[in-house]
């Protein structure tokens, strides 16, 4: 008698369907873009979700550190509220469209993609860190790779050219050094 699977189970083991061509994905993208600047005058973004969110969790907590704190003053306190703000939606947008897409074909599977010379726990404490700088860096650069290089990109914004430029350049330099931890 066949085992019956859950539902779960189930999801994750969808016929998996060919990744799309790159080339519609890139199209699909810049109408995607062209129409939220024509439409809501916003460009596309993620990493100022996270100083929305860290501004509501503090003021939840803390809320006179909140009126004192410049950073935090713009993005939460008194009646602001960061799902009254476009890139949340957006940001839940994209979260519930990945999701959506990896089930719809068949590549949702809860696992940690690694090379065989660096652990599991290795590979998430250097996502992690990884992660930390890349946020670091977009905050600094005032917007992430999606805020600068796409949208400012798309408005000819010399700087986000030159960030789009710089943050290739290392990402290729960094990608020959980590390399080798894939192999």
């Amino acid at each position: 008698m066949a085992e019956k699977k859950s539902w779960f189970q189930k999801l994750i083991d969808r016929p998996r369907k060919p990744y799309a061509n790159p080339y519609v994905g890139g199209v699909v993208l810049g109408v995607t873009l062209f129409l939220s600047l024509l439409i809501t005058a916003n460009g596309l973004g993620a990493s100022a979700i996270f100083a929305r969110m860290n501004g509501f969790l503090v003021n939840l907590v803390a809320p006179s550190h909140v009126d004192r704190v410049p950073q935090l003053i713009k993005v939460a306190g008194g009646a602001k509220n960061p799902f009254n703000n476009w890139i949340t939606w957006e940001v839940i947008g994209v979260i519930i469209g990945a999701f959506a897409s990896s089930v719809y074909f068949g590549r949702f599977k809860p696992e940690t993609p690694r090379g065989p010379k660096v652990s599991e726990k290795g590979r998430w404490i250097m996502a992690f860190f990884g992660g930390m700088i890349f946020l670091y860096g977009a905050r600094m650069a005032r917007g992430c790779t999606s805020g600068q290089v796409l949208s400012g990109g798309a408005t000819l914004s010399a700087g986000s050219w030159l960030i789009g430029l710089v943050m290739f350049a290392f990402a290729f330099a960094t990608a020959a050094v980590v390399r080798k931890l894939w192999n």
